[in-house]
């Protein structure tokens, strides 16, 4: 048995894990199945967009040079010459000087037109209607291609796809859409003292949180988890547990095993079946991460306590599952807050402390790694980064929220 090898920075970790952790495949999916997703290629605008020019406002439409001198006190008499229908903008009416036509929102701007009045400053008499305000040329409207231009870029390979990503896939004629196959992670629970949740722990041992707390976190990043049994502490259950489930998965979460004592088996198992690039973090919670890879397939070994698991599983398998989908546009939330109270740090590492948000104030939740209810009762973390001795009660601090 070994000790730890050098501790390396977070930073560090994290480029390791994107240079092991190419993209998945692709595949097509109907846009219906598209929210959530990761683009797999550029999309650009099939044409042009809105394709006519439409008023975004109901209204007159005007020549605006007819509108020069209009205004409340003295307004200007336009002969009305119809209306424009909703969907049928070749019918409209043209207009002449001295003209002018109905117009609802989103309909096509008659020819000769070049603005529109808003309703609420004209006065419609029938066959005259009084313009009491001014416009400009292009008031009130959009032209053909200002939202977007035929050929031109609408949404990046990479880009999460969210609400409104699919109505904009939609308007540019997408109906099917190339994204990243969600990538498949294996769950491996590591522990002689572990027990499934449906059973009662009998002294000295637990129930096994880290494969769900795991697996959850796997699909809120738009990944796949497939969850396998207990390993009981044996160095060839693990190894042919993660060697026939290879080609079952992109990468692995092992946890528990990760530390040096003797029943740590999770380094010596992933070097005798593939590589072990990193074993020790300077991080806290979570200093026996390991990093490594078995065949295509990256690995984190991940601490057995739930607050050491929670964390790496923010720091290192966020990486981890973006890298892996292709994901370049996802970013965390954040909140700012003010740290109600002095948090002490050592120096040389990198440490992440669970917080609770009660209106604009952070409130440090002090706990030890093994304990569950810090987790549930936090909203989010609060990172103090390698070298600094801590943070001062009332400093303005980024809470990366769960």
């Amino acid at each position: 048995m070994t000790g730890f090898l050098r501790l390396i920075p977070v930073i560090e970790a994290i480029h390791i894990i994107n240079r092991i952790s190419p993209a998945v495949g692709t595949e097509n999916v109907p846009l219906t199945a598209a929210y959530g997703r990761i683009l797999a290629e550029d999309v650009q605008a099939d044409t042009d967009i809105p394709g006519f020019d439409r008023s975004v406002k109901d209204g007159f439409a005007v020549n605006c040079a007819d509108t020069v001198r209009a205004s409340e006190a003295a307004p200007v008499p336009l002969t009305r010459v119809g209306q424009v229908v909703m969907g049928r903008g070749g019918n409209s009416p043209a207009i002449r000087p001295g003209e002018c036509a109905y117009i609802p929102t989103g309909g096509a701007l008659p020819k000769g037109a070049d603005a529109v009045v808003m309703l609420e400053y004209c006065q419609d008499l029938g066959e005259t209607v009084l313009a009491g305000r001014q416009v400009s040329p292009g008031e009130n409207i959009i032209r053909a291609d200002e939202d977007y231009a035929r050929g031109e870029g609408v949404l990046a390979a990479g880009k999460h796809l969210k609400v409104q990503d699919i109505g904009v896939l939609a308007a540019v004629g997408v109906s099917r859409v190339a994204v990243r196959k969600r990538p498949v992670i294996g769950i491996v629970p590591t522990g002689i003292e572990l027990v499934p949740p449906d059973q009662v722990p009998a002294a000295g041992e637990v129930r096994d949180v880290n494969s769900y707390l795991c697996g959850a976190f796997v699909e809120e990043m738009g990944g796949v988890p497939r969850y396998y049994g207990i390993v009981r502490d044996d160095r060839a259950e693990l190894a042919a547990l993660l060697s026939s489930a290879l080609d079952e998965c992109d990468a692995f979460l092992i946890t528990g095993g990760s530390s040096k004592d003797d029943r740590d088996i999770t380094a010596d198992v992933i070097g005798s079946l593939g590589e072990v690039l990193a074993h020790g973090m300077a991080l806290a919670p979570g200093k026996p991460t390991i990093i490594g890879k078995i065949g295509h397939a990256p690995v984190i070994g991940i601490p057995g306590h739930p607050a050491s698991t929670r964390v790496v599983l923010a720091v290192l398998a966020g990486p981890l599952l973006r890298s892996l989908s292709g994901c370049t546009g996802r970013r965390e939330a954040k909140q700012k807050a003010v740290l109600t109270r002095n948090i002490p740090s050592e120096r040389g590492r990198e440490e992440y402390v669970r917080v609770k948000l009660l209106g604009d104030e952070a409130v440090p939740l002090f706990g030890k790694s093994g304990l569950l209810n810090t987790l549930v009762e936090s909203d989010g973390l609060i990172r103090i980064l390698q070298g600094c001795e801590g943070l001062e009660a009332g400093c303005e601090v980024d809470v990366t929220l769960w």
